[in-house]
């Protein structure tokens, strides 16, 4: 089992930035892809962004790309999500996310999630 704890939502104006953060525990991580995915009032899934744990390589939604980035820190068992420039349309509750085999943009496919952060971005 994989457990995962989010941090770090909360109430941002338009423009402004945020960074999320999630530390994994239990069962070791280092072969999995780690991905932030959220999900929006009435809309399903959508994938936001992953970091394959092995190397370091990284993967953007299109609707994200030059404005998040995400980054891991090995020794604390943690990904980080930096949001810049962040729109109204990025409110969501955003997910940390472990993907053991799969396809990393596709929400599905992952096997543990955490319980969720809250990201409110107002006009």
């Amino acid at each position: 089992q994989v457990q995962l704890v989010e941090s770090g939502g909360g109430l941002v104006q338009a423009g402004g930035s945020l960074r999320l953060s999630c530390v994994a525990s239990g069962r070791t991580v280092s072969s999995f892809v780690m991905g932030w995915i959220r999900q929006a009032p009435g809309k399903e899934r959508e994938f936001v962004a992953a970091i394959t744990w092995s190397s370091g390589r990284t993967y953007y939604g299109d609707s994200v790309k030059g404005r998040f980035a995400i980054s891991w820190d090995i020794a604390k068992n943690t990904v980080s999500l930096q949001m810049n420039s962040l729109k109204p349309e990025d409110t969501a509750v955003y997910y940390c996310a472990a993907l053991r085999s799969g396809i990393y943009l596709r929400p599905s496919d992952y096997d543990y999630w955490g319980q969720g952060t809250q990201v409110t971005v107002s006009s």
